[in-house]
This record gives C-alpha cells, structure tokens and sequence, in this order.
C-alpha cells in the first residue's frame, strides 16, 4: 500500500468516528503529505512543547525518516492539552490545531508569521534540558513554538552560533531608575526585582516606574526597615531609595527595641504593603541590628501567614562571637523553623565572610530537614554600601577579619582612617564599596566565594545600586551614563562575569547549570507566591518571550571597581515581552517594554 493511503486511514481512525477528514474541503493539509513529512508533524509535537512525555503522544513509530514507507501506525493515550503545530511542506507554512481529548484536528490554516523568531541559534532550557539547535517563534509577547525546522516571522533575529537562554532574573536590584534598567540589560537581565531592602508605600513605587516605564521588568517587596524607621523617626517612606540614604543621619531606630504597639505598626505597615502587590517583605536587618527578636518573630510570622519570602540582610556581618555572622544565620534558620516562613538569605558570600563552610554546613542541614531556606550571592569579593552603616562601627576591622580603613573606597579612592571617621560624619548616606575577601590575591579567598556562588540551589543576584554623578542620584532618559558615573561594576556586570568565570573560563559550573542559577531558580523562589514567574526563567512554549541571545565565546563584564560605567559586553539580542531591547548589540532606546512583577489578589492603588 503506498504511504500516502497509509496516512489518511491513520488519520481516519485517529478522528472521531462522526469525522471524517476526507469529506472537509478544503483538504486539509495533512492528508496530502509523505510519511517523511508526517514525521515532521510528530517532531513538531514534541519540539512544541505542548505534549506531555507522561502519556503517549499523537503519533507513536509513525514513520522513521531514513526509511521511504510508513512503517507502523498507532493512535496514542490522551494527552491533556491543545497542541498547536507549526509545519513546512516545501515552500508552503501551516498551523494545524489539535483537540488532544476530542482525539481530532481541529483546525488549519495557512501558516501567519511570528511577531519575532529568533532563528538558529542553540536553545538551552534549564527546566526541560533542552540543549540544541532550534528556532524560537514569538507572538504576542510570548513564546508559541520552539522548532528544529525554520519559522517565518515578520522580524528574524539571527543566531547562529549564539546561545538562546531566558533572560536573566535578578531578585536583588536596588537600582530602580532608568539608567540602572539599562545597564542591566546588556548583562542580561530582563527581570530586575529589589527584595532584600524593597520599599514603601508600594503603590506609590510601582505607579512612577509605570509612569516613566522600563526596558526591563520590575518589582518590590514590602520593606520592614522603612516601616521601622517610619515609626521610631516619624519619616514617612516615598518610595524612593534616597528615603534610607536620609535615615543614616538619624540614630533612634538601630538599636532600639520597638514596643508592642510599636511592633504593631510596623506589622501593619508591612503588611499594607503585601495588600498593593509587593511580592515578599524585605528585611535590612543588618542595619538595625538592635531591633528584638520578638519583632523579627513578629515579621517571619507576617512571611508565613500571607505565603510570601521574607528576603533576609542577616542582623550581624563578623567572624568573631558573639554576634557573629554564624549566629546570624542561626537566626534565620530558628524563624524558618519556629515559623514555616520561607526566609531567603541575601548575598550570602559577604554575609558569611570566611565562615562560609561552617555556614554552608549549618543550612545544607536546615533544608535537608524541609526548612524552606533559599539563598543567593553575587561573584564578587566587593560590597558596596553606605558608609554610615552600622557595619563600620566599633570594632568592624577585627568583627571583618582584619579589615583595615583602605579595604573601603568611595569614587576608587581608598580611605584612611581619619578621611574614613569623616565621611561618616558628613556624607552618611554615601555609597562606598567594601572589600570583604580578596579573590583575586589569595587562593584561600577565592574558594571560600565559590563556596557561596555555587551553594546547591542558590541563586545569582546582583545586588545592584543605582548610579550615581558627582554624589546625586543619576535618573531620568540618560544615555549613554556619563563617563564619571559610579556604582559598584556588579550593578553592569555581576551575570556575565559569572558567565565568563564560572561557565567558561573555570569551568566550575556547566552552560545549562550555571543558566538555571540566573533563570530558573530565582523563578522558583517566587513563584510559590507570584504566578506571573511561573512563566518565566524558561523557554518554552506558552512561556513569557524574555530571552537573552549571547556569544559564550566573548560574554563577559567591562566594568572594574575604578571604571565601573562599562557596559557587559557578548549580549547581541536581549528580547523582553517579545520586543527587543537591545538588537545587534545596541540599545533600542524607545523600547519600553517592562512590566510591573506584582502578586494577584492583592489590592491596588
């Protein structure tokens, strides 16, 4: 029997006895094709993503590709959705819908173009494994079909050679601005998110960046320490970061401890930030390393009961006891437990200085016992924080291991000890950066920040600060940032240093492993409580069209600690909500495509 009579009685009997195929008119496309071309339909099933491995799929040993005859012929189990399949006869496109439970084609049409293919460039998808040489088409802001045979789009993006990847997620960004969204873009991140400090009032924060708009999404936990500082100062939060910069010249609410009614407020201030969309509780405990223990119960306890993270600066940063970074995570860990609460630890490298092994054994512990304990770091030796931070006070050379004052520098000009004492007084609130460890110098100091990098599980975040020009904040449609612009280089770099460090360079993490760090996991981390992140962090079919396009063979980070305004370099397309922002290396500077990361059901402004 030839192959083609085989084919359109497989389909005959794989439609509903009422149907019949051969009565429709027109004819459908696929009565008329080969087995070989039926065995693209199969192929397209499978690289669509809509079938389930758990099942059987449509066609089952339709037809091997190498052999000029169909050679069997069954129909497969249920499948549990609507697969749309994409197929090329010679010149020609089709789109064939199936009703998987009705057991029919549904519908053909001929083949419209994408939005947007990305073609030929080698997909990685760190949650299916998916590591080849395919075509990715975009409509409507989102991936519909991931093919291994070419796609017409209205717009073809060519990547041969280059990896395909989900954009990059950073759940630690506190450059919110503008300039900052755009550094970020060209080291990867379509998703910028800040947690760990976060903001009040909520409402009010996402309505001026949706004013403004984003290249890149964008997002807020709920701030604990704003809400502790707006009651113990009588400062109300804006919304803005220079609302924390000013609180450094108050000393009433660092080491005071807040009464039941105080407690109270602060809880309900948090907790009014949960109901306009923030999407965990940021907790700068480190910077208030005075408040009671009672009150940060109080807080994991808020975490628990509304389902969200509570995104953690442990309370102490010191290698000497008591009031070590060791028992800082202790800390973390007895909330977890005593709670249920999901306690996420923020850059978990400086925060656990040298004591990284003895940390790192203590929470492998804490979630081999279920505690829902989450962490991320950035692969750097450097932090960067204001220099009248609590941080630098007391005995803070021997509580760092020996820190000394020109371990610390504003602008790439180290401290002494008395221009050092000064800053404090005068400048509180200036950014400063610090260095912890000093990988580059010393053996011993890299192995211990590989040891918080590459924690099991954890995430890579920037921790990234918002620039700034001559000391003021730099906002607004600037670009390019001025040469004399300052942050810290993981702010422009922190992804695509882990890339060429970790992924190429070192080898110390595979591309699909050392991707899932910057997409997958931090998706997971949320998305418990955020659905929108369900569709992120990963490329797929259905997925949200955030994609990064990179030469491995080149990315990498410019910026250094003196020169830190330096754009990533290897990123030759960054795509967010399907349209690119940056193409062919270039910034597209009206493309304002990012959205607000907000939780469902909670009220808005």
């Amino acid at each position: 029997m030839r192959s083609s009579s085989l084919v359109a009685a497989s389909l005959t009997a794989f439609a509903l006895s009422a149907l019949s195929l051969e009565a429709q008119a027109p004819q459908h496309p696929l009565d008329g094709l080969s087995g070989r071309e039926h065995w693209t339909v199969y192929n397209a099933l499978v690289a669509s993503g809509r079938t389930d491995t758990t099942t059987s799929f449509l066609y089952v040993g339709l037809h091997e590709p190498s052999k000029s005859e169909v050679l069997s012929w069954k129909h497969g189990g249920p499948l549990k959705r609507e697969a749309l399949v994409h197929l090329t006869t010679g010149k020609s496109g089709y789109e064939a819908i199936v009703d998987i439970t009705g057991n029919r084609v549904m519908s053909w049409t001929a083949g419209s173009e994408f939005d947007l293919v990305v073609a030929n460039g080698r997909v990685v998808d760190p949650e299916t494994k998916l590591d080849g040489i395919r075509s990715v088409g975009i409509r409507n802001g989102r991936i519909e079909t991931i093919s291994s045979t070419p796609l017409r789009g209205r717009i073809v993006l060519d990547a041969t050679g280059l990896v395909v990847a989900p954009g990059f997620i950073d759940l630690h960004a506190h450059g919110q601005d503008l300039p900052a969204a755009r550094m970020q873009a060209f080291d990867g991140v379509t998703t910028a998110l800040d947690l760990e400090s976060g903001t009040l009032p909520i409402a009010a924060a996402y309505a001026h960046i949706a004013k403004e708009g984003r290249p890149i999404n964008y997002g807020f936990s709920a701030s604990w320490l704003y809400a502790r500082i707006a009651e113990k100062e009588g400062m109300e939060p804006t919304g803005a970061i220079t609302f924390f910069q000013e609180a450094q010249r108050r000393k009433g609410w660092q080491f005071t401890l807040a009464s039941p009614e105080e407690t109270e407020r602060i809880i309900a201030r948090v907790e009014r930030g949960l109901d306009e969309g923030a999407l965990g509780i940021g907790v700068l405990a480190g910077y208030a390393p005075g408040y009671g223990r009672k009150e940060a119960f109080a807080v994991a306890q808020l975490a628990a009961r509304t389902g969200v993270p509570a995104f953690t600066h442990v309370r102490y940063q010191s290698m000497i006891e008591p009031q070590s970074s060791f028992e800082s995570m202790s800390e973390v860990v007895s909330l977890a437990a005593g709670t249920g609460a999901h306690m996420h630890i923020s850059h978990l490298n400086s925060m656990s200085l040298r004591d990284i092994p003895r940390i790192g054994e203590m929470l492998r512990g804490a979630q081999a016992r279920s505690l829902r304990i989450t962490t991320e770091a950035y692969p750097y030796g450097a932090g960067s924080t204001v220099v009248g931070a609590e941080l630098f006070r007391g005995n803070w050379r021997e509580r760092l291991g020996g820190a000394v004052a020109g371990d610390i520098e504003l602008g790439g000009v180290p401290f002494s000890d008395s221009t050092l004492a000064e800053a404090q007084a005068k400048s509180p609130g200036a950014w400063v950066i610090a260095h912890f460890l000093q990988p580059e110098r010393t053996v011993a100091d890299q192995d211990y920040l590989d040891q918080s990098v590459l924690f099991p599980g954890g995430a890579i975040a920037s921790d990234g600060l918002p620039w700034t020009l001559r000391g003021q904040p730099l906002t607004g449609d600037v670009w390019p940032l001025p040469d004399d612009a300052l942050a810290h280089p993981r702010s422009a770099g922190t992804f695509t240093r882990f890339l060429r460090d970790y992924v190429r360079e070192r080898r110390k993490e595979t591309l699909i492993d050392g991707l899932r760090r910057m997409t997958l996991i931090p998706a997971q981390i949320l998305e418990g409580s955020v659905p929108q992140m369900k569709q992120k962090g990963r490329v797929q079919a259905g997925a949200d069209a955030d994609l990064v396009v990179f030469d491995l063979a080149t990315v990498s980070e410019r910026g250094t600690y003196t020169h830190p305004n330096r754009t990533a370099a290897g990123m030759r397309h960054v795509i967010v909500g399907g349209t690119p922002i940056i193409r062919d290396g270039v910034l597209v500077r009206d493309a304002l495509p990012g959205q607000a990361i907000r939780r469902q059901g909670a009220t808005r402004d």
